[in-house]
């Protein structure tokens, strides 16, 4: 009797009779042999079938099946060197579960708005399966650096009353009559749970209504936030470098065949390694100064000074203390310098640009409500936040890091919505 088994799990039943179930991925045929490519999800494995063993019938029925139609299939699992699995199956019975024609992702080159538009089939494809699957590493990475911490996932809400991250980019709907808006970030709620666990993080879905078609952008997208009690600036600075030394250690570790798969030059994720080059605000601007990329005074990096500046590095570069007037109304002023932050954002070689931004937080309330007003946000929605204060204020910051801006950089792809199960972008909703 054949034992049942998966693609991925093949190389342990060498030279026996398994089951396996999947999909048609593409066939070949050559006189009395057929080649089948069969995938499962796992995997992909050569499958081959003899007309003499077969008989004529079910022979002609596999040559003729169409793409991805599904199939079950039984037979000897046998070495092949020329394979990279490093075995076949040699069929001795099958079976066509759900015959399938005119499949619309056909083994040639198609248009990206062609294969977002069939986004849900593409999945199938090689690409995007090992794609998502280090976006998966990612997750798994992630959640394992934090679990492994004591930190504790404190999940904060979706809808919100107010803007976290600026009002500009605010999706808004209608609560029972009264205005909410999709959550830009979970961070002002995890410095609640900072003062109640000491260390928590969440991990899900945010939203910004970001008039923006770039390459970096999307409409809804995964955040993972931790916030730390007693953390000070050079504290966060050490947690941000440890955490993606960690994050990519392991995805290269546990991914290897997805980014070969990608084509991606492994040995720039190898370089993610203690210590990242740490500069100013005001260090930076005068090395992109230097490269003829000035900014304007005071004023945040665009994506070009990003590019250029992580040019530079061979990993990871960390910059610190931007001016205070283009961060948010959260975060602390440096007491050397209070036109500046105790911030930092953290960007990705090769022109990635920035994947985590951090910093330590207003402990002030009297100075938090100045800069409520400053912004023009409702008082009332923050009422909340304020009592964080009113009741044993306490120093204490965090990061937030885009999944997808992580991923799109491991992978070494060039836009990010390839890094989505089901990309929402400025001009896509379907499917």
């Amino acid at each position: 009797m054949p034992v049942e088994t998966v693609i991925r799990e093949i190389a342990r039943h060498e030279g026996q009779s398994v089951t396996l179930r999947g999909w048609l991925y593409n066939s070949a045929g050559k006189g009395k042999l057929l080649f089948l490519q069969l995938r499962d999800g796992t995997g992909i494995v050569q499958c081959v079938c003899n007309k003499l063993e077969l008989g004529d019938e079910l022979f002609d029925a596999l040559k003729h099946a169409g793409q991805e139609s599904s199939l079950m299939v039984s037979g000897v699992v046998a070495a092949d060197t020329r394979s990279k699995l490093g075995f076949e199956l040699h069929v001795s019975s099958a079976r066509l579960l759900g015959p399938a024609s005119g499949y619309p992702i056909t083994p040639k080159e198609h248009g990206p708005a062609f294969l977002h538009d069939n986004r849900h089939l593409w999945l199938r494809s090689r690409r995007p399966h090992a794609i998502l699957s280090i976006r998966h590493l990612c997750v798994q990475a992630i959640r394992r650096y934090f679990d492994t911490r004591g930190y504790l996932l404190l999940d904060s809400p979706i809808f919100t009353p107010a803007a976290c991250e600026g009002t500009s980019t605010l999706f808004e709907t209608d609560y029972f009559g009264q205005p909410a808006y999709l959550s830009q970030s979970g961070q002002l709620y995890q410095e609640a749970g900072a003062a109640a666990f000491g260390k928590t993080y969440c991990f899900g879905p945010t939203f910004r209504a970001e008039k923006s078609g770039t390459r970096r952008h999307l409409t809804e997208f995964w955040m993972v936030e931790p916030e730390i009690a007693w953390l000070d600036m050079d504290g966060l600075l050490d947690l941000c470098e440890d955490f993606l030394v960690e994050v990519v250690g392991y995805v290269v570790e546990h991914g290897r065949g997805h980014l070969e798969e990608l084509e991606r030059d492994i040995k720039v994720l190898e370089n993610v390694q203690k210590p990242f080059p740490r500069l100013s605000y005001d260090e930076a601007c005068a090395v992109l100064a230097k490269l003829g990329h000035p900014v304007e005074p005071e004023d945040d990096f665009g994506s070009p000074h990003e590019t250029e500046l992580t040019k530079q590095f061979d990993r990871p570069v960390m910059v610190h203390r931007y001016p205070a007037a283009v961060k948010a109304f959260y975060m602390k002023g440096d007491p050397q310098n209070l036109a500046r932050a105790l911030g930092v954002d953290v960007l990705a070689p090769e022109g990635y640009g920035e994947i985590i931004g951090g910093g330590i937080r207003e402990t002030d309330g009297d100075l938090l409500v100045e800069k409520i007003h400053h912004h023009g946000l409702p008082m009332s929605a923050f009422e909340w936040y304020l009592d964080l204060r009113r009741y044993g204020t306490f120093p204490h910051g965090g990061f937030g890091l885009g999944l997808e801006r992580l991923v799109t950089w491991v992978c070494g792809i060039h836009h990010i919505r390839e890094t989505v199960p089901f990309p929402r972008t400025i001009d896509r909703l379907v499917p």
